[in-house]
Parts: C-alpha cells; sequence; structure tokens
C-alpha cells in the first residue's frame, strides 16, 4: 500500500487528529478511528521536517494527514468553502495522502501561538497575515521554514496546511485502502485489526 502509517512511536510527532472528535467546524467527528496515514512519499518529507525541528528544540503536533475521499465530501457537504476546502470532485491533496496540517510544539509539548486555531475560516489563517500578533507572525514563518526547507509546499490560506509540490499526481484514495475502516460507515475487513 502507498499510505504509510503515521504513530507517535515511529515518527516522534504528537497525533490529535481534529476530525476524529466533535473539536472541530463541523462540531462531530468525521472519522471513526483516530488513524494517521501518508503518502509513502509525503511521509518521507514529514520525517524530514521533524527532524529540522527537532534540531531546533521543537516538536510537531499534527491535526490532520490522509483524509477518505468519503471524509472530503462530508467536510465540504458542510462547508462548500473553496477559499478552505477542496472540492472532493477535483480531489483534496488530504486524500491523496500527500498533504499534512500541523503546527509546532515548544520543549513543554505546548503549541505555539499561531494566531488562531487550526481550522478558523478567516483570513487571519493566511500565511502573511499581519492583523495578528507579532510572535505569532515568528512562529508561522518558522513553520514555513521547517516545512519548506523539509520539501513541501504550502497553501497561501492556512498557516497549518503543507502538501506535497505536483500533489495531483497521486491517486485518490477512499476508506476501502485502509486496513481499518476510518470512516464509520465502512465494516471492519475480515481479519483487520
Amino acid at each position: 500500500m502507498a499510505l504509510v502509517e503515521i504513530t507517535p512511536e515511529t515518527h516522534k510527532v504528537q497525533i490529535r487528529l481534529a476530525y476524529a472528535s466533535s473539536d472541530n467546524f463541523t462540531g462531530r467527528p468525521i472519522y471513526a478511528a483516530a488513524d494517521c496515514y501518508l503518502h509513502q512519499d509525503a511521509e518521507a518529507l514529514l520525517r524530514r521536517a521533524v527532524d529540522l525541528a527537532s534540531a531546533i528544540g521543537l516538536g510537531v503536533l499534527i491535526f490532520d494527514a490522509f483524509r477518505p475521499s468519503e471524509a472530503q465530501w462530508a467536510l465540504w457537504n458542510h462547508t462548500p468553502d473553496p477559499e478552505f476546502l477542496a472540492d472532493p470532485r477535483r480531489g483534496s491533496p488530504h486524500s491523496r495522502g500527500a498533504a499534512v496540517d500541523l503546527t509546532l510544539l515548544d520543549a513543554d509539548g505546548t503549541p505555539l501561538d499561531m494566531g488562531t486555531e487550526f481550522d478558523a475560516f478567516t483570513p487571519t489563517s493566511h500565511h502573511g497575515a499581519l492583523d495578528i500578533e507579532p510572535e505569532a507572525q515568528r512562529n508561522r514563518a518558522i513553520l514555513m521554514g521547517i516545512m519548506t526547507s523539509a520539501g513541501w509546499d504550502f497553501y497561501r490560506n492556512e498557516w497549518w496546511h503543507y502538501q506535497m509540490f505536483n500533489a495531483r499526481r497521486y491517486p485518490v484514495f477512499s476508506d476501502s485502502v485502509l486496513p481499518r475502516p476510518m470512516m464509520a460507515s465502512r465494516p471492519l475487513l475480515a481479519g483487520a485489526a
């Protein structure tokens, strides 16, 4: 399988998938399982980013990574806003396993101030927003420096979103490719744990 599972133990990251809880813009869980995956090519870039962050005493917290196409449809049906969500008919980089939403953590494991929360669908979430505190601007610049140095591209409207260059070259995956379903509507495959 082209998707690689990301765990705290294997990748030295913290994971808090926003769509596996009601703590997201829909107010309800989208994922039934809080499993985190990336395409194997993106996984290699994540490892590089984690190493770069670690070298300056910072950690990484992942909010979202691979998002099954069914989840992209659920998000789009709730809030069809192309400024902040990819139209599922075109396919999201997340549904290709080629995007990650994340932030940086200080040495104590506290998320750095980025000026807005994850998935704040406002202009203050844009890279280069000047109506946030200087510390948050600096933290966003550090995150962007780490991620772009690791080989990621950024999405200008979301400080938390990074994707692979030419992400559309990867296929869109549904929940059916996973060994354990992330979406509640798919029964567990026989023999999968």
